[in-house]
């Protein structure tokens, strides 16, 4: 999945190379846990319609600043095929039983309270409320996210095409009617990127240098603090 999703990314050469300061976990402490005297437990969120990158770029930042990554997509869709539907039709069931829907976004919240993760989710700036560092929108035309995704599902473009616009507007009208929240409001994030504009090495080199430089100030000030 990750392969594929990395292969559909336009393969157009980032200008520059900017790689952020890489601020990891101690290695002796438990994911669980917040180290000493750190005002940040690095808690990213990564957030966008289907098709946007949210996987492989939640990966390749996990990976790059020793975080975990819980992937509520990853959860759905297994949950999906568990019981034998398509996105789709699962998506339909979801409508109907809220449990679905809060069984992931609880995991989120549990996720986002130990820290040190990179969550991959359409509600997951909302779920990790305050306790998200970082929250970052990723985007792309609809056209484009539709052929990442048949792409990398070896699909129908017009059958995925289907199956994406009626299981983002099921996903839509269940956030609304759960949360009250407006999946289209973008206030909400610090960091909004067109993943159309890049390949996949580009999105995470302008995204490693954002996160480095912030976590890097905000070390910076906590240090100053202390003396």
């Amino acid at each position: 999945m990750d392969l594929a999703e990395r292969q559909a990314f336009r393969p157009r050469d980032p200008t520059d190379h900017m790689v952020g300061s890489l601020h990891r976990r101690p290695s002796g402490a438990a994911s669980s846990e917040m180290p000493v005297n750190c005002e940040m437990t690095r808690v990213i969120t990564v957030s966008g319609l289907h098709g946007t990158g949210k996987s492989s770029v939640a990966d390749r930042l996990a990976q790059d600043f020793g975080l975990r990554k819980v992937s509520a997509g990853i959860i759905f869709r297994t949950l999906a095929k568990e019981r034998g539907l398509t996105l789709e039709e699962f998506s339909k069931a979801a409508e109907s039983d809220t449990e679905i829907d809060k069984m992931l976004d609880d995991t989120l919240k549990e996720e986002a309270k130990k820290g040190f993760v990179v969550l991959d989710g359409q509600l997951a700036a909302w779920m990790a409320g305050e306790h998200a560092d970082l929250r970052i929108l990723l985007t792309a035309p609809l056209d484009v996210r539709v052929k990442r995704i048949a792409d990398r599902d070896g699909g129908d473009f017009k059958f995925a095409k289907r199956e994406t616009i009626a299981r983002e507007r099921s996903e839509k009208a269940r956030y609304t009617k759960l949360y009250g929240i407006n999946i289209a409001d973008t206030t909400v994030y610090d960091i909004v990127l067109n993943t159309d504009k890049y390949d996949l090495e580009g999105v995470v080199a302008v995204l490693k240098a954002a996160i480095g430089l912030y976590f890097a100030s905000v070390e910076g000030k906590a240090h100053q603090a202390e003396d």
